[in-house]
């Protein structure tokens, strides 16, 4: 899974802030959440990305506008399916590492489409 070792190390740091994991790689068609977590009753939808360098920009500026619209969506169709109702306490954050996976730089941004 591509990826994976990204993924490993952004939960690392989210569970290290307290966060519960309710869903990895939870996947609806044309669209994907990386992590799931609970924290402080707030769901959160996080993106991770990884890039080796910041030759063709930060992993952060990766997350377009089209992207953002189908996380979106995806969180949309998670909340009905897991919860049954789409009016939960919830944020959007991004997790970006620049790069090793393991040694890289890990930038976590809060609530981005807020």
């Amino acid at each position: 899974m591509k990826g994976a070792g990204a993924e490993d190390r952004a939960l690392a740091h989210l569970l290290r802030l307290g966060h519960e994991l309710l869903e990895r790689n939870y996947r609806i068609p044309g669209g994907e959440l990386d992590l799931i977590t609970c924290h402080g009753g707030v769901i959160v939808f996080t993106e991770v990305k990884q890039r080796r360098s910041g030759a063709y920009g930060t992993p952060l500026e990766s997350v377009t506008p089209r992207k953002a619209a189908l996380l979106q969506r995806a969180a949309l169709q998670y909340l009905i399916r897991a919860h049954g109702r789409e009016d939960l306490a919830c944020r959007f954050d991004v997790i970006g590492i620049l790069g090793s996976e393991t040694g890289g730089h890990l930038t976590h941004l809060e609530n981005v489409f807020g």
